[in-house]
């Protein structure tokens, strides 16, 4: 299998000598690669001139639907790329973190963006800002795609994944991609761009793949595009001297080296559940993918008293996994990605073996199912001891990227948390404690030096996705040596492919420019009440202003006992006396809604099919008996769902008679389509 780069619409053999990449399984040649041949600056400028236009027309939603699309004919289709990911060392397990936790993320980022974006082509981000006394000048930031292109250079353990967790965030934010796997595995993730560029549901340049040698791509980066990298802090460092990188100020993820650590809470002794997923995570954690994730368990940590029990357990749980083929169904462990891998792996334990002690696990005796030990890069889960880890260094700064990890003793959770953190930045650190105590003082001790923290304990145990599984939902990245930046995060990820920009202006021109109404643009009062107009019908701004109605205090009692409600202050005028808040008895804040949505709601049914909840809201001035209020009701965002029905958002304040604000909240209404 001959590699070639999909760029411009097609896909281009490269212009240099072919090499082979070896099976991680057996050594044989299972794909050839070359560099050379590609014009990098047409690649960008495709990638800018005819993907970023074409995904910038979509709305939030129309991306969406895209990758929902996408996910669904990838996963219909994943067989295959099972079958040659074998060939990397991967298990069918973890071929089930690589390949459905990529498609998953895709499905996770459509459902995102249908349900927590709007049908726009911007985000508004933030409130409005009052700019001016008379607030005719306010100010609100929005965000807007990039006009630039995302360059994605990814590792090699995760050739299907991570590949696909940069990509989503990317085509949901409107940027095309320009993709770079890892050489030794890139014939996977090949593959996988072979099958999106054949379903033809991304529009064309929005994503580009360059196998082999970047050639001078970074020369023709601007400051529009965006570089997220994951691999070595080697090559990181090296990519971001790149004087372009300087010049440009292009924005740049890091991914990288993390020696993550695991934390036996003092409570957790064995014979405790906590201790027991502690043993479980970390054996886990050093045989999934062998050892080559960046999540990996490096460190584990434990009281010291607990460690003798601990290299036991470990030791004992190791001793059963077995090692072997990876596409046989009884193998736990594959080899590592490649012959170099592993003697890179076995330098580097040599190098930890100066401060501390190989405790299990013998790398010239490999028991290995169904394959040729020699020809495959196999390694057995390689523990270590650490007796001083307060002194050492190299465990805590040199990273042996396979199954290896080193147990380490504390003596109080102080120094647990120096020990943690003596690793200067890392992606993830667990704790399992039943403690909350000891849980908050290790997370507010740590936080600062890690990505994510992960909770662990018996409560949940059965539920919990483990130490080194990011989730699309949840930020991925670490500070310091981890490389300082995040990935993912929900809607999060989204930002790095877009500017935010400070909009300044009067009410109505920003109204008008970000299609939401703000309090001082213009109102459109027509005699038909906008509950009667259809979602293509109502214009933002369009407003209802209703009639008052005053508010007793048999209104108030009567409130009161029929729904239980009999806070003090809103049944004794003793009670009040003196209070910091209410002048004397006053009115329930939630009487108050209610009688505002009798003042403003017309009855009969019409185009508003329901109303689904209400956001932001505040009761800003307390009304007693005798008072009256109304309210103002106006259209503030619009946004279609499908073919029959919209959402509508509404700015609703209820006012006293004398003009003053009681409250304020936006409702949210489904508005049926014409001929829906």
């Amino acid at each position: 299998m001959r590699l070639e780069s999909y760029v411009q619409g097609r896909w281009i053999a490269p212009g240099g000598d072919w090499a082979g990449i070896r099976s991680a399984v057996t050594g044989a040649v299972v794909a050839e690669v070359a560099g050379g041949g590609l014009a990098m600056g047409e690649v960008l400028d495709h990638a800018r001139r005819v993907g970023g236009p074409a995904l910038r027309r979509l709305t939030f939603h129309q991306r969406a639907e895209m990758l929902k699309r996408l996910a669904t004919y990838l996963n219909e289709r994943r067989d295959g790329l099972y079958t040659l990911s074998h060939q990397t060392g991967a298990t069918r397990a973890d071929n089930l973190i690589d390949i459905d936790g990529g498609i998953g993320t895709l499905f996770v980022y459509a459902s995102k963006g249908r349900r927590e974006l709007p049908n726009a082509t911007f985000l508004i981000d933030g409130a409005v800002e009052p700019l001016s006394r008379g607030g005719s000048f306010v100010g609100r930031h929005v965000m807007t795609p990039r006009h630039g292109c995302a360059v994605h250079i990814n590792a090699f353990n995760f050739p299907c994944w991570g590949l696909l967790e940069k990509l989503a965030p990317a085509i949901l934010a409107g940027v095309p991609v320009v993709t770079k796997p890892a050489t030794i595995t890139s014939y996977v993730a090949h593959a996988l761009v072979r099958l999106i560029a054949e379903s033809g549901i991304l529009p064309d340049g929005a994503l580009q793949c360059v196998v082999g040698p970047t050639g001078d791509l970074f020369d023709h980066l601007t400051g529009q595009d965006v570089v997220s990298f994951t691999g070595s802090a080697d090559t990181a460092q090296l990519l971001q001297r790149h004087p372009v990188i300087a010049r440009e100020a292009v924005h740049f993820v890091a991914e990288r080296d993390s020696l993550n650590a695991a934390i036996l809470g003092p409570d957790a002794g064995p014979g405790s559940p906590e201790f027991d997923l502690y043993v479980k995570e970390v054996a886990k954690e050093m045989t999934v993918k062998a050892g080559q994730k960046c999540t990996a368990i490096r460190r584990a940590l434990a009281p010291r008293e607990h460690v003798p029990a601990v290299i036991e357990a470990l030791s004992r749980r190791l001793a059963g996994v077995k090692i072997g083929d990876p596409a046989r169904e009884d193998v736990r462990m594959g080899p590592v990605v490649g012959l170099a891998q592993r003697r890179d792996v076995l330098a580097r334990v040599e190098a930890l073996k100066a401060e501390a002690e190989l405790v299990f696990g013998d790398p010239a005796r490999v028991a290995v199912e169904g394959a040729d030990p020699e020809a495959g890069a196999f390694l057995p889960p390689l523990l270590l001891h650490c007796a001083d880890p307060l002194r050492a260094r190299q465990v805590h700064a040199l990273e042996a990227f396979g199954p290896v990890c080193t147990v380490m003793g504390y003596d109080g959770l102080d120094e647990a948390a120096t020990l943690a953190n003596r690793g200067e930045g890392s992606l993830v650190a667990s704790l399992y404690t039943h403690d909350p105590a000891a849980a908050a003082d290790l997370v507010f001790g740590i936080g600062a030096y890690h990505g994510r923290l992960v909770v662990l304990d018996r409560d949940c145990a059965r539920e919990q996705t483990g130490h080194g599984s990011p989730m699309p939902h949840m930020v991925h990245g670490g500070p310091g040596r981890a490389g300082g930046g995040d990935e993912l995060g929900g809607v999060r990820a989204l930002h790095h492919y877009m500017q935010r920009t400070a909009l300044q202006g009067s009410p109505a021109m920003l109204s008008r420019i970000t299609g939401s109404w703000i309090k001082g643009a213009p109102e459109a009062i027509r005699p038909e009440h906008p509950f009667r107009c259809h979602f293509e019908d109502l214009e933002i701004g369009r407003s209802f202003h209703s009639a008052e109605r005053t508010i007793t205090l048999e209104d108030i009692e009567h409130f009161a006992h029929f729904t239980g409600d009999t806070f003090y202050a809103h049944m004794s005028e003793e009670a009040t006396k003196g209070h910091p808040f209410f002048p004397g008895r006053v009115a329930h804040g939630y009487l108050l809604l209610s009688f505002a949505a009798g003042l403003f709601v017309d009855p009969d049914p019409g185009p508003v099919l329901a109303n689904y909840g209400l956001d932001s809201l505040r009761f800003l001035k307390p009304l007693q008996p005798g008072e009256a209020i109304r309210v103002r009701l106006t259209a503030k965002e619009k946004a279609p769902r499908n073919a029959q029905y919209g959402e509508v958002r509404w700015d609703v304040e209820i006012q006293t008679a004398a003009g003053e604000t009681a409250a304020t909240y936006e409702l949210l209404t489904m508005n049926a389509m014409w001929g829906a």
